[in-house]
């Protein structure tokens, strides 16, 4: 009799949250709620559901493992000690997600990774997958979901809603249509399918555009971004009035769809940012620094100069990490480039033995440029060959070799690095180029509206088709570090920032500090000794 009380229970708590659990779960989980109260079945129960729920289902029924993994996660109260306050997640390792338009949900892809040289279906689920990323976004978007105060009536005294709402239409809308359309919002891909001609694109088919007497909204508008356009449709033209970024989204926001899990990588398999443990490490550690450098020539004396004199400075106050960024040659050296860069190796080994305070306390990661030997000029690009580094290795054991772009997990913060001189060929690439504010705040608006470090043709910018995830910035992190020769600059989106440490050599040898426990960018410089 309490077998089949305790049974009903069980199903009915799960009932009543939309699950139906498998004959085989609801014994395995009799047995581990039998020694509770009934207060308590009934309190672990609410629990269990609540994170069954955070979890990527692939439907309502639940299996014996996902209840397993509920009960682990249960048990876990907050962080425990395995989890890692720094980690370096390569690109190669990062989550997949694909997002099921049927059920609006996104899904974590597992089993074996991806080929690195995929096939043609890759490069066309990796414009389906930036595209969906988007587009699911801007549906729930104030602008264009409904609102409940609108549903009930809340208009104004003309009868008109007081937020003006906007309607999404697919180009197959317009495609099927003879008659003029007046007021055409669309989402999709600004593309050239004929020299010279502007199209817009999405999954159900392409529209040229006509944008002799279009608006720019702010932000970098370059081939195969996505982008919102608004104007009148007649005669299989879009006659452009406004053509715009789509709506960025707060990390928070976007978080609530994922759930629990991981979404940006590294070795928990939940999201850190819900942690209390590493939260109060985090805030506790006022004086915790992240150094990012780029162009970091070791073949220049006056850069091993300034080098010397930057890990002097911080022997008081050893940072939490050095993250050098290439190239770290001043130029192509043929055939002898790689030798010649282990011997620089070699020499910053030696030179970093000098401060045993800094090779015990701090994280020595390096992030391979765009000229370094690193394999093709395609990103992801994969970490520096171990010919080059194993004399470093041997001298600095905390020396990490990253890939290109990388992660970086510090405690509950989550930190993009790439080196690669996006602003540059974004502005290069731009169809229009802003008339006012500055670039960098362009540039950040598009990257974060994007959910994408290089939303450029792949001709300009190659990625690995199968390795596009590895790009994407959705959810948003904390930080995003692109090394550009662009001036060094720090702003911020959505809560998020975004910042170009600048060429080390160029910009009279400044550099960028990262302080976790208060979020703030700060500029550094190496002076002179006469200064």
């Amino acid at each position: 009799m309490a077998d089949l009380k305790l049974r009903r229970l069980v199903s009915s708590a799960f009932k009543l949250s939309g699950f139906t659990l498998r004959s085989e779960a609801c014994s395995f989980l009799m047995v581990q709620l039998e020694p509770l109260s009934d207060g308590e079945r009934k309190e672990w129960l609410d629990n269990l559901t609540d994170n069954i729920q955070r979890q990527p289902l692939n439907s309502a029924t639940i299996e014996k493992e996902q209840v397993e993994r509920a009960i682990q996660e249960c048990c876990r109260s907050g962080a425990d000690d395995s989890e890692p306050i720094l980690s370096v997640i390569s690109a190669f390792e990062t989550p997949r997600f694909t997002y099921n338009v049927d059920r609006k949900k996104f899904t974590l892809i597992t089993g074996q990774p991806p080929e690195i040289l995929g096939c043609a279906a890759d490069k066309a689920r990796l414009f389906r997958n930036r595209f969906q990323i988007i587009h699911q976004r801007t549906a729930r978007h104030p602008l264009f979901a409904p609102s409940l105060s609108e549903t009930l009536g809340d208009l104004d005294e003309n009868g008109e809603p007081r937020v003006k709402k906007y309607k999404l239409s697919p180009v197959e809308k317009l495609l099927c249509t003879s008659s003029r359309i007046a007021n055409a919002v669309v989402l999709g891909m600004l593309t050239q399918l004929k020299e010279g001609k502007f199209y817009i694109e999405d999954p159900t088919g392409a529209v040229q555009l006509d944008l002799s007497n279009a608006s720019y909204h702010r932000g970098l508008h370059t081939d195969n971004g996505i982008v919102l356009v608004e104007g009148s449709y007649e005669d299989r033209i879009l006659y452009v009035d406004g053509i715009g970024q789509p709506p960025a989204e707060l990390s928070k926001t976007s978080r609530a769809y994922f759930g629990n899990i991981n979404t940006f990588g590294g070795p928990s398999e939940t999201c850190l940012k819900n942690s209390a443990k590493l939260l109060k490490i985090e805030k506790s550690n006022e004086d915790g620094m992240i150094i990012f450098i780029a162009d970091v020539w070791l073949d220049h004396l006056k850069v091993m100069e300034k080098l010397r004199a930057m890990f002097e400075g911080f022997l008081g106050c050893p940072p939490i990490a050095f993250v050098f960024m290439g190239d770290f040659l001043s130029g192509q050296l043929g055939a002898s480039h790689c030798s010649e860069l282990r011997l620089k190796f070699k020499r910053l080994g030696e030179l970093l033995v000098q401060y045993p305070l800094l090779t015990e306390k701090c994280h020595f990661i390096f992030v391979p440029g765009p000229g370094d030997p690193a394999g093709p000029k395609i990103l992801p690009r994969p970490p520096l060959p171990k010919f080059v580094t194993e004399e470093l290795l041997k001298r600095v054991p905390n020396a990490i070799m990253a890939t290109n772009p990388c992660r970086l997990q510090y405690c509950t913060q989550e930190i993009v690095v790439i080196r690669e001189d996006l602003v540059t060929k974004m502005c290069r690439n731009n169809i229009h180029f802003p008339s006012d504010g500055e670039i960098p705040d362009h540039f950040a608006r598009t990257i974060i509206s994007q959910a994408h470090l290089a939303p450029l043709p792949l001709s300009v910018c190659p990625v690995y088709w199968p390795m596009d995830s590895a790009l994407q910035l959705y959810p948003l992190p904390d930080l995003i570090v692109t090394a550009d020769k662009f001036n060094s600059f720090s702003t911020a989106h959505m809560e998020c920032q975004v910042m170009n440490p600048g060429s080390f050599p160029r910009s009279e040898f400044s550099f960028k500090v990262y302080v976790p426990s208060s979020k703030t960018v700060e500029d550094s410089q190496i002076p002179d000794e006469e200064d």
